[in-house]
């Protein structure tokens, strides 16, 4: 039997990264869409089609695709991250089934993607959750991680969902404040799972 599918999302900086990883420790299977999509990113078929659409200058010395040349091309040009995504993606969830399927023994899954409700691929979840965190903290938290400019990140915020849109749409909400509450909120979640799942 295929396990339940539990979409879990939020904006950029809202830690669902961080709330994947309670879940995980609670021995639950997460599938990180974005880690297994820049894996797939250096797969030769991949890498050859990236090169093909978006030419040499987003390629590194050895051939393979710059993710940050690459970032800083498609996020000021939604057309462009369209395109991206549309090489991606197909590539993610045909990876994303073959998981679930050596996942069988498990009653249910969560995979964690931030880009869920935008690709549409929500629509194979069975519930989904949204982590959410006020926008001037994510920033901060994504200033602190990343090396990219303020800037660069609001703009990638903009091609994201907002968390009103998010939230319409979701099952559940964490509201990812601090450590210790978020992962109160992740136990409550977990024990309201397996009352839905767990026979």
């Amino acid at each position: 039997m295929n396990p339940k599918i539990i979409g879990l999302t939020g904006g950029i900086g809202s830690g669902k990264t961080t709330v994947a990883g309670f879940f995980a420790r609670k021995g639950i299977p997460v599938y990180i869409a974005d880690d297994e999509a820049k894996k797939l990113l250096y797969q030769p078929a991949v890498a050859s089609k990236v090169k093909d659409v978006f030419g040499d200058g987003v390629m590194d010395n050895t051939g393979l695709p710059d993710r940050q040349k690459l970032a800083g091309l498609v996020f000021a040009d939604a057309q462009k991250l369209a395109v991206l995504n549309s090489i991606i993606h197909p590539e993610v969830n045909r990876h994303f089934r073959e998981w679930v399927a050596a996942h069988s023994d498990f009653q249910y899954v969560i995979k964690e993607a931030a880009i869920l409700f935008e690709s549409g691929s929500y629509k194979n979840c069975d519930k989904v959750i949204t982590v959410t965190a006020p926008v001037d903290e994510r920033v901060r938290r994504v200033l602190e991680r990343d090396n990219s400019s303020e800037d660069m990140i609001r703009q990638r915020m903009q091609h994201q969902w907002t968390d009103e849109e998010r939230l319409a749409k979701s099952d559940f909400v964490i509201v990812n404040d601090n450590l210790q509450h978020t992962e109160i909120q992740v136990g409550e979640l977990i024990e309201k799972l397996q009352k839905l799942y767990v026979h």
